[in-house]
C-alpha cells in the first residue's frame, strides 16, 4: 500500500533509491503525478535490462552498463498495428536525461561518488518542428462538434474552445477545479508544473462555450456517494476514478470528431491543438513572451520553437506568393 500523499506505483519493486528519487521530484520540485510516473517508467525499463542483462542493478550500473542499454534501445523496433519503427532518438534522448538526473541526485545524497552518464554523449536529435493545426481545421473541428445539440456536443465543444483559447496541457484542461475559474468566467488560475501558477484569459467564444455547458454540466455528476468528489471539477466524470474526464477520454474523443470532421485522427490530439494556440497566436503579431506565460514554459527557449514553425510557413508564402521568387532579377 502507498504511503499517505504518495501515489501507488506499479511493480516490478525498484532499488529502494530511485523511490527516494522520486518522492524528492515530488517533494522539493512539485513534480506532478503524471511526471513521476514518466521517471518511474524511464528508471524501471533501465534497471529490469540491468538485472536481466548485466547481471546489476541502477544503483550500482558503470557508464557501460548505460551505454549498453542505451544502444539496446536504440535498436530496438517499436510496433504499433502493421507499422514497425525504430525506437526514436528523443526517446533515447529522454531515457538518458531521466537517468543524469537520477545519478545527481544519487551523488547529491553521497550513496555514491561517482556519476556514470557523466561521460555519455546525448543522442544527436534533428530538429523536429510541433505538429500543428490550420486555423481552417481548427474551425472544422468546433463547428463538427456542435452539430447534434447534446450535453456531450456541448461539453466538447466548451473543451475545444477552451483548449484553443487558452493553450493548456491537456492534463491541466481536464482537472481544472471550479476554484479555477476566474470573476464572471473571463480567465482561468492554472497550477501547472511544478506548482506555477499562472493567469489565463478566455477568449468570447471560450465564454461563450463555457456558459452553455455550465448548463448541463450536472448531467456528467453522479448522485451516488461520489458526487462530492466529482463536484469540485469543471469537467467531472461519472466513471472515472479521479471524479474528472481523463486525458485519455477525451483524446478519444478528439479522434473520433477528427474522423466525423474530415481530418486525419494523427493530426488532431490536445498536445496539438496546444500547439495550434501557440502557432496562431504568434502568426498574427502576438509576442513571445506572452505566448510563453500563457503556455507555462519556465523557459522561453522551448517557445521559440514555435517561431520555426511561423518563419517556415512565411518563407514557404514568400517563396510562392512573391513576384520575383520564380524569375529572379540582374542587378
Amino acid at each position: 500500500m502507498a504511503r499517505p500523499g504518495r501515489p501507488a506505483l506499479p511493480k516490478p519493486n525498484l532499488h529502494p533509491l530511485v523511490d527516494s528519487f522520486l518522492d524528492m521530484l515530488t517533494t522539493e520540485r512539485g513534480a506532478a503525478l503524471n511526471t513521476r510516473h514518466a521517471y518511474w517508467r524511464d528508471l524501471a525499463d533501465v534497471s529490469l535490462y540491468l538485472r536481466s542483462k548485466r547481471n546489476s542493478d541502477i544503483d550500482k550500473a558503470t557508464a557501460e552498463d548505460l551505454k549498453a542499454y542505451l544502444k539496446d534501445l536504440s535498436e530496438k523496433v517499436h510496433s504499433k498495428g502493421i507499422n514497425k519503427s525504430k525506437i526514436a532518438v528523443r526517446t533515447v534522448a529522454r531515457r538518458l536525461s531521466a537517468l543524469r538526473q537520477f545519478y545527481r541526485f544519487v551523488v547529491s545524497e553521497n550513496v555514491r561518488k561517482d556519476d556514470p552518464t557523466s561521460t555519455i554523449e546525448s543522442p544527436k536529435q534533428g530538429r523536429t518542428l510541433p505538429k500543428t493545426l490550420s486555423e481552417a481545421d481548427v474551425t472544422t473541428l468546433i463547428k463538427t462538434a456542435s452539430t447534434g445539440g447534446s450535453s456531450e456536443s456541448i461539453r466538447l465543444v466548451c473543451l475545444l474552445e477552451m483548449l484553443y483559447a487558452t493553450g493548456l496541457r491537456v492534463s491541466e484542461l481536464v482537472g481544472l477545479p471550479m476554484s479555477a475559474l476566474g470573476q464572471g468566467n473571463q480567465f482561468l488560475m492554472v497550477s501547472g508544473k511544478a506548482g506555477r501558477e499562472r493567469m489565463v484569459p478566455l477568449s468570447d467564444p471560450a465564454q461563450k462555450a463555457l456558459k452553455k455547458y455550465t448548463d448541463v454540466r450536472k448531467q456528467f455528476i453522479g448522485s451516488d456517494d461520489q458526487k462530492t468528489r466529482q463536484e469540485k471539477w469543471v469537467f467531472p466524470s461519472r466513471t472515472s476514478d479521479s471524479g474528472h474526464l481523463t486525458r485519455q477520454r477525451f483524446a478519444q474523443l478528439l479522434k473520433d470528431l477528427a474522423r466525423a470532421a474530415g481530418l486525419e485522427e494523427g493530426k488532431v490530439s490536445p498536445h496539438i491543438l496546444r500547439h495550434a494556440f501557440a502557432t496562431h497566436l504568434l502568426s498574427n503579431g502576438a509576442d513571445l513572451r506572452s505566448v510563453q506565460k500563457m503556455l507555462g514554459h519556465a523557459d522561453i527557449a522551448t517557445t521559440q520553437i514555435y517561431t520555426h514553425i511561423v518563419g517556415d510557413k512565411l518563407k514557404k508564402t514568400v517563396k510562392d506568393k512573391h513576384p520575383l521568387s520564380k524569375t529572379g532579377t540582374d542587378n
